[in-house]
């Protein structure tokens, strides 16, 4: 990494540096000290809050700017109707791998617990969260009460159909629009701007979450379940690495000169556990390897509730070891029915920490033969299994806009991979 002039760049100046120095001086501290480091919970919990703070403006921003500008309002369908396709079939993909991964692996084998033995209370607070949701449901949550509430909540596909909308809006106004349009671009540079300025925090923020997650689970709570987490691992690599792969291959540009490119988003989502932190500066590379502005507005917010690829591998996998540790026979028809379940409750479990937790447990409420309760198993362990969840997601969205970027011929394989090389 160099200078402006050429100079080589200390690495002390790395912020990828800087973030990894971050989280092994947490790991030791809360090794060590596990109260001191459980402590240090609000330095993670408000650099997440910075930056969630301005993301539903940079939607808004991005989006309107982007439609507005667009000269075929068409391609604005075409773009959102080819991703939502490449979101279904990748994330189905991804539970169906769960679902395999642990019929093979089989993780809960040999726990033999015994499901009353087990603390229900420990999950009450999640089965409550979790319910039932229709399709309906689902299509009317879309659906803000008022355009206020939904920045106000910063549910991100609440703010992006407003977007959407005002996009088209501002779009059918014509030349009249262009003093709007250009107050739009000069706030979007401005809230990148703050982005900037609180990325600065990226290793108070990772030093802070990874901290209180070492101090309050502790290490050596690995160590028994131990199989569970390196399976979830080890798919997810297989994951990114194959399928991710193979598609990133097939679209004209390499999946490891792609994970270079944006290595300092996957630190930053593997310390916090949440995808959302990493959300503007991945949009912002994005649009330098050359995805239209109004592609990357569209895709990558719809992505974080509709392409969860990371959480889809870790339902199916998590309820099969629930399943298998509370000594429960599952029939074929069972566990399709959780894979069916899983599609429709996957979505919306998004870089949110615990979104994830709630909708496996919604999942494993409609199959009845396993133990609601048997979630307290790895509950000691989900912030450890949320760091990989957020990490595969953030990395399948930001393949997936490349994706359709290059269907949309937007930028050239050749062009691509220069781009990549370059950064």
């Amino acid at each position: 990494m160099t200078t402006p002039t050429g100079a080589k760049k200390p690495l002390y100046a790395n912020p990828t540096a800087q973030v990894l120095f971050a989280v092994a001086a947490a790991v030791v501290l809360g090794y060590f000290r596990p109260a001191t480091a459980m402590a240090m919970k609000p330095l993670g919990d408000g650099f997440i809050r910075l930056i969630t703070m301005i993301i539903t403006l940079i939607i808004f921003c991005t989006v309107v700017t982007g439609i507005a500008g667009m000269e075929d309002m068409k391609k604005v369908g075409r773009v959102g109707g080819k991703a939502l396709v490449y979101f279904e079939v990748v994330s189905t993909l991804a539970l169906m791998i769960g679902l395999c991964v642990g019929n093979f692996v089989r993780p809960g084998d040999g726990f033999n617990v015994n499901p009353a033995t087990l603390d229900l209370k420990a999950v009450a607070d999640y089965a409550g969260q979790a319910k039932a949701q229709s399709v309906s449901d689902f299509a009317l949550h879309i659906i803000p009460t008022s355009v206020v509430d939904a920045f106000a909540k910063g549910d991100i596909l609440e703010v992006l159909l407003i977007s959407i909308l005002f996009g088209f809006a501002v779009s059918a106004i014509g030349p009249r629009s262009k003093p709007l349009r250009d107050l739009f671009d000069a706030l979007t540079h401005a809230v990148f701007g703050v982005v900037n300025i609180v990325m600065k925090l990226a290793p108070v923020g990772a030093f802070g979450a990874m901290a209180f997650t070492v101090g309050k689970f502790g290490l050596s709570s690995l160590g028994p379940l131990l199989k569970l987490i390196v399976t979830f691992y080890l798919t997810s690599l297989l994951f990114v690495l194959l399928v991710l792969g193979l598609i990133s291959s097939a679209c004209g540009f390499s999946i490891l000169r792609f994970l270079r490119y944006i290595k300092e988003e996957i630190v930053l989502v593997l310390a916090v556990s949440s995808s959302e932190p990493a959300m503007p500066t991945l949009m912002a590379k994005l649009e330098k390897l050359g995805c239209s502005k109004a592609l990357v507005g569209l895709i990558v917010p719809t992505g974080y509730t509709f392409n969860t690829d990371g959480t889809s591998m870790y339902m199916t996998l998590a309820a099969l070891f629930v399943a298998q540790a509370t000594g429960t026979h599952l029939t074929l028809m069972q566990q399709l029915t959780i894979l069916a379940v899983a599609i429709l409750t996957s979505k919306g479990a998004s870089g949110v920490q615990g979104a994830s937790f709630i909708a496996l447990v919604g999942t494993l409420m409609v199959i009845p033969a396993i133990p609601v309760a048997g979630m307290a198993l790895i509950l000691g362990i989900d912030r450890f299994m949320s760091m990989c969840r957020a990490t595969v997601n953030m990395i399948g969205n930001g393949v997936a806009t490349v994706v359709v970027a290059r269907w949309e011929k937007e930028v050239d394989g050749p062009t691509l991979e220069k781009n990549l090389a370059a950064q």
